[in-house]
């Protein structure tokens, strides 16, 4: 990766460091705005779906969130939450209590205008949390966005309880090379994931691939269309949403022709 996604509470961009390139820039900040606003145009039931992109189809989060065995007595995190939406899919189903965290300060202030749930601007690297604050704590599709992922790891372990549940979606790379390197992205391989969990101490304890799970219903994915087509109306003519949505095209020819994989995993913390 090259992109540090960043910390402090400034409006617009990221927080404390420069973003290092600017298709990742647009696709985790600015599209996020933009996704608020389409949101608060065609109503809150829009908001769930089109916040849960990238993470997952609605039946790979409920499995996490029961694997997990999330409850409404459980303080959950959510390092890289974007706008917040599988967290805010498991506080509705299962009443956990939700805090995001972010290192796009606009993906902070979409997740607050969607869903009203605390959220901070910092990096998965140090986070501004005192050791053992929360019951479990999880991470979708962040890792391969970060540069010093043994740290981010490692925070997550920090800031849970011992003997807690961690929550990963991680895009693994199972060829040899890519034949095209999503911007800013570094995808381990699944034998550097395991030894990354295994240097953290993360003991997984549940494992599955996305693709063992049904996809999103058909009134899920129309919602996400619906929500599509308002930024596209708006924005369609903006260089920032076209290097978004070469950036995302690019991940999912990957993810689509087999190169790369998301692997959901649960891990209990030492």
């Amino acid at each position: 990766m090259t992109e540090d996604r960043s910390e402090d509470g400034a409006a617009g961009g990221s927080a404390d460091v420069p973003v290092a390139d600017e298709a990742m820039a647009d696709e985790f900040g600015t599209v996020a705005s933009w996704t608020a606003d389409a949101v608060e145009e065609l109503g809150s039931s829009y908001a769930v779906p089109a916040g849960c992109r990238g993470s997952g189809s609605p039946a790979a989060l409920r499995w996490l969130t029961e694997s997990m065995g999330l409850t409404a007595d459980t303080r959950l995190l959510d390092s890289g939450a974007g706008v917040g939406g599988p967290a805010e899919l498991a506080a509705q189903e299962v009443g956990v209590a939700v805090t995001l965290v972010d290192p796009m300060v606009d993906a902070c202030q979409a997740a607050k205008r969607l869903f009203g749930r605390p959220a901070a601007a910092a990096v998965g690297e140090r986070l501004p949390f005192a050791d053992g604050t929360f019951d479990a704590a999880w991470s979708l599709g962040v890792l391969c966005t970060v540069e010093d992922q043994p740290a981010v790891l490692a925070e997550l372990v920090r800031v849970v309880r011992p003997a807690s549940p961690v929550g990963i979606l991680a895009f693994v790379r199972v060829v040899e090379s890519l034949p095209e390197q999503p911007a800013g992205n570094d995808f381990p391989t699944p034998e550097r994931l395991q030894r990354l969990l295994d240097d953290a101490g993360l003991t997984v304890t549940h494992r599955a691939s996305l693709d063992d799970f049904a996809p999103a219903p058909e009134s899920w994915e129309a919602a996400v269309s619906a929500v599509d087509d308002v930024i596209e109306r708006d924005h369609g003519g903006d260089e920032r949403k076209a290097r978004a949505d070469e950036q995302s095209a690019v991940i999912g020819g990957l993810i689509g022709s087999g190169q790369l994989v998301g692997q959901m995993l649960v891990a209990r913390t030492p």
